[in-house]
């Protein structure tokens, strides 16, 4: 043993400000902060490769601690108070700042966190102790659970800025949240399945000759032909068609989420600049846009009026705009019956029937990118009319589709030049 020095139970020598408490073994590290305040940590482990009770631990150890307070304290991080403040304790902090909110954004974001975040183990966590890996498997967690990617980006666009207020305040060093949407976005764009041509064919022509679904047809039409968001879509108001020049114009959303007790529609402005756009109408889109027209003045329903706006262009025999959750319904409706029609067709005639997948009004707007993604080469303009806000989420799409027809290419090659 040294002379004079402090050591452990293991007769390692311990620096200043290190100690160990004999009752449990466990290591502390006192320290001062940047406000000149007594701080401690503990860890069972003194050194990295340290075990505990016999055992590999994945806990840090004291001395990476001390490595991890010295780097913060030299460049003012305030590593005492991110072992203290919880995420959630960051957001409301966060939420308090945001006077300029819309009261409708504000209600959604705290339906939305009191919801999925506040409750979650994530949500309790320090902030010294959340990496991206955290994050990626909280967002992954919801998405597996059956969220849809465009209420994930309602919980990040939450998250992110929390956590750069965290970076601003000199209390956490860098944002772990930064990247992982677009990570998840190229997963999401290389998983989600468009509709093949034949089944976008089936689809539509079963709508167009069913007595029961016909009405359905300028809806899905729209859909399929521009690509538009459900919001996009179901907010889409007279105004915003201009049949003379063919264009349909993309400046606002319709939500319809709980507020309170009760779920409510309202107007919201689109999140980036890339989601306002305009939509130039191909033929079929502004014929099934005219015939929607003709279907409203023969219903003759008063329209509803929501934040100020009316005159929506898709709505329900009462006048109301169309959710998402009835959409999604029609779709399901639609395809269960065409399926059970074309299982006993495919019986008569002794062959496999071509279903319809299950899918939902998301994958339409998947659809009409890979459509154009396999007929158009500019990616810029791609983007422009999908209101990608960000390229790559442009590219993985466009990469997977060229990917897929260059397969498709070859196998059409087979057969016809002499190569051996």
């Amino acid at each position: 043993m040294a002379a004079g020095k402090r050591v452990d139970n293991k007769g390692r020598v311990l620096k200043t400000g290190e100690s160990q408490r004999k009752q449990d073994g466990r290591y502390q590290y006192r320290y001062m902060d940047c406000l000149g305040k007594r701080q401690y940590v503990y860890s069972m482990k003194l050194l990295p490769t340290d075990t505990v009770n016999g055992k590999k631990s994945d806990e840090i150890s004291l001395r990476e601690m001390e490595k991890q307070i010295t780097r913060d304290l030299d460049d003012g991080i305030r590593t005492a108070e991110s072992n203290k403040i919880t995420f959630n304790d960051m957001f409301m902090h966060y939420m308090d700042t945001k006077r300029n909110l819309k009261a409708t954004t504000k209600n959604n974001y705290m339906y939305m966190f009191e919801k999925y975040i506040k409750n979650s183990a994530l949500g309790n966590r320090t902030l010294s102790k959340i990496r991206k890996s955290d994050i990626i498997k909280f967002y992954s967690g919801l998405l597996d659970s059956g969220f849809k990617t465009n209420s994930l980006e309602t919980i990040h666009t939450l998250m992110h800025p929390t956590f750069t207020m965290a970076v601003d305040d000199d209390i956490i060093r860098k944002n772990p949240s930064d990247g992982v949407m677009q990570m998840l976005d190229k997963t999401e764009a290389q998983t989600k399945i468009a509709l093949t041509v034949k089944q976008q064919e089936n689809f539509i022509d079963f709508i167009s000759n069913s007595v029961e679904y016909s009405h359905w047809l300028p809806v899905f039409t729209t859909f399929l032909g521009t690509g538009m968001r459900v919001s996009e879509l179901i907010g889409l108001t007279w105004d915003d068609v201009d049949l003379k020049n063919g264009t349909i114009s993309v400046n606002h959303n319709l939500v319809y989420r709980k507020y309170g007790n009760n779920c409510e529609f309202h107007i919201t402005t689109p999140k980036t600049e890339k989601g306002t756009r305009t939509i130039p109408m191909l033929s079929e889109v502004k014929q099934q846009i005219i015939e929607r027209r003709k279907q409203q003045f023969a219903e003759g329903k008063p329209q509803a009026v929501i934040d100020g706006v009316t005159n929506f262009v898709f709505t329900n025999r009462y006048g109301n705009p169309h959710t998402p959750m009835c959409i999604n319904r029609a779709i399901k409706r639609i395809y269960t019956a065409f399926n059970n029609e074309e299982k006993e067709k495919a019986k008569r005639e002794h062959r496999e029937p071509e279903l319809l997948p299950h899918f939902s009004v998301h994958i339409l707007r998947h659809t009409f990118c890979t459509r154009f993604c396999e007929n158009e080469t500019n990616v810029k303009v791609i983007q422009q009319i999908m209101g990608h806000s960000d390229i790559s989420v442009t590219m993985n799409i466009y990469s997977h589709v060229t990917e897929d027809k260059a397969k498709e290419c070859m196998k059409n090659l087979e057969n016809k030049i002499k190569i051996s």
